[in-house]
C-alpha cells in the first residue's frame, strides 16, 4: 500500500496493530477521522491516554476500576462470601448484564495455555488462593469459557484449594464446549449461572 504522506502512514500502522483491525480498514478509519473536527479527534486521542495513564486495577478483585477499590468490590449489597472466577473484564460486563449473580468477581488475567506460555504464576491465582484460605469465602463459582485453556484453568485452582472448606460450582452446561463466555447470548449466560452444578461434577464430563 503506497502513501502519499509518511504521518499518514505512521498513523495507519499503528491503527492496524489493533485486533482484527487490517490495513484497509485502517486506512479507512484514518481518513474518517482526518474528516471530523479537530477537536473531536484530540478528545479521542486525550481520552485513550487518560485510559492508559490514569486507570487502575482493583486491588482486590483485579478488575479495571477507576480507583483502588471497584464500584462491584465497594458494594455493601453484594455477597462477599461468593466468588465469582473469571478470565478478564469482558466475562465481568457479560455476568453484569445478566442481572443473575450477586456475589463478588476475581479476574485471573486470561487462562494457562502452555502453548502461549501462559502458565499459573503469569495469572491472579496466588491472590484468589490467599481469600480462600482467609476462610471468609463460602463458594468459588468458576466461571472461565468452555475450553481447554478454560477447564485446565479451573482444575489447577481446584487443586490448590480443595483442602478447605469451601463449596466449588461452575457455569451450567448451557454454555457450550468451546464458546467463549463473553459471545454467550445473556439468557443463555443467566441461566448458565443459575443453575451452576458443583465443580466435581464436571471433572466426571
Amino acid at each position: 500500500m503506497e502513501f502519499s504522506s509518511k504521518i499518514l502512514e505512521r498513523a495507519v500502522n499503528e491503527m492496524s496493530q489493533l485486533p482484527g483491525i487490517g490495513k484497509r480498514t485502517a486506512l479507512r478509519l484514518v481518513l474518517h477521522m482526518l474528516k471530523q473536527p479537530k477537536d473531536q479527534t484530540i478528545a479521542l486521542v486525550e481520552a485513550l491516554r487518560t485510559m492508559r495513564e490514569a486507570i487502575k486495577f482493583c486491588k482486590s478483585c483485579h478488575n479495571i476500576s477507576d480507583v483502588e477499590l471497584c464500584e462491584i468490590c465497594a458494594n455493601p449489597s453484594r455477597d462477599t462470601s461468593l466468588i465469582c472466577v473469571v478470565e478478564d473484564i469482558r466475562d465481568v460486563m457479560a455476568i453484569e448484564n445478566t442481572s443473575s449473580f450477586k456475589g463478588l468477581y476475581h479476574v485471573l488475567g486470561g487462562k494457562i495455555s502452555p502453548m502461549d506460555g501462559v502458565g499459573p504464576h503469569d495469572l491472579n491465582i496466588e491472590s484468589l488462593v490467599e481469600k480462600v484460605k482467609a476462610g471468609k469465602i463460602k463458594e468459588l463459582f468458576f466461571a472461565l469459557s468452555s475450553t481447554m485453556e478454560g477447564d485446565t484453568t479451573n482444575f489447577y485452582i481446584y487443586k490448590q484449594i480443595q483442602d478447605y472448606k469451601i463449596f466449588t460450582s461452575t457455569i451450567a452446561r448451557g454454555i457450550s464446549v468451546g464458546d467463549e463466555l463473553e459471545y454467550a447470548d445473556e439468557v443463555t449466560l443467566s441461566r448458565s449461572i443459575v443453575n451452576r452444578v458443583p465443580f466435581e461434577n464436571s471433572l466426571k464430563l
